[in-house]
């Protein structure tokens, strides 16, 4: 298995995860934040085409993850999978088109890749994560949430990579220009994780068969790489686990999990 990221951050999101089964593989993309131009273009840049895609997976309804998915799995007549809630959140006439729904303890098959969805805090209509495995590897991913539950804790234990959010660091939010109320909403709840929670999440799992872990979702104006990399640092064993920081420009090249 093997996964990279076209973009993360506030400006656009796209994650890519590539499984192969015997001669055959199976790239599934996870949520569509940018327009079908520059989504072209960061496909091109990772040696992916359209034609490519078995599916694109939308965790929720915010324009930074869903924004470009009407227009481009029309275009290129890719299935779409979400959760009912997000659906009815992005009001948009999806007629024509392979929609699936899947809600927090489901599981479906992509090709090669088994994909398990849980549900998360955030201010969106049913959002949702992802874990998936090729049989071999598992994968989870958490971004978009402001708190770790249990249940999320349980879904993402044992796995061999982890992509999680470290939105912002707590000072730089606190000292930052941004209004009171967007403060509080970040900070929340619903919100987004801060490099701290980051690492006390990553604390309380099972990180026995951890090799790589991915820092995504980091502020423009609130956070900087080498603090994310910090808080992943203090955690994990870096002499064992491989830490990444995705960007929102060049997100992260393709990096295997072997």
């Amino acid at each position: 298995m093997k996964l990279t990221s076209l973009g993360s951050g506030s400006k656009g999101n796209s994650l890519l995860v590539s499984a192969k089964d015997g001669f055959t593989e199976t790239t599934v993309m996870f949520d569509c934040g940018f327009g079908i131009r520059e989504m072209q273009r960061r496909l091109e840049r990772a040696g992916r085409f359209p034609a490519d895609l078995s599916a694109l997976i939308v965790t929720h309804e915010h324009g930074d993850h869903a924004g470009g998915v009407l227009a481009f799995a029309r275009r290129y007549r890719i299935p779409v999978w979400m959760s009912y809630g997000t659906f009815q959140s992005l009001g948009k006439d999806f007629s024509g088109m392979d929609v699936n729904f899947c809600r927090d303890g489901d599981s479906f098959v992509v090709g090669g890749l088994q994909i398990s969805a849980f549900t998360i805090s955030h201010d969106a209509r049913e959002p949702l994560q992802f874990h998936m495995t090729d049989g071999a590897m598992k994968f989870g991913m958490l971004t978009d949430t402001g708190q770790v539950t249990p249940h999320i804790a349980n879904a993402l234990s044992g796995c061999d990579a982890l992509m999680v959010e470290c939105n912002y660091d707590d000072r730089m939010l606190e000292k930052s220009a941004y209004p009171f109320y967007l403060k509080k909403r970040i900070s929340s709840v619903y919100g987004h994780l801060s490099n701290s929670c980051a690492g006390e999440f990553l604390a309380q799992v099972d990180h026995s068969r951890l090799k790589k872990v991915i820092g995504a979702h980091l502020s423009q104006n609130n956070n900087l790489p080498e603090l994310a990399r910090e808080a992943i640092e203090e955690v994990v064993d870096a002499g064992r686990t491989e830490i990444v920081v995705a960007g929102q420009d060049d997100g992260f090249e393709w990096t295997e999990i072997a």
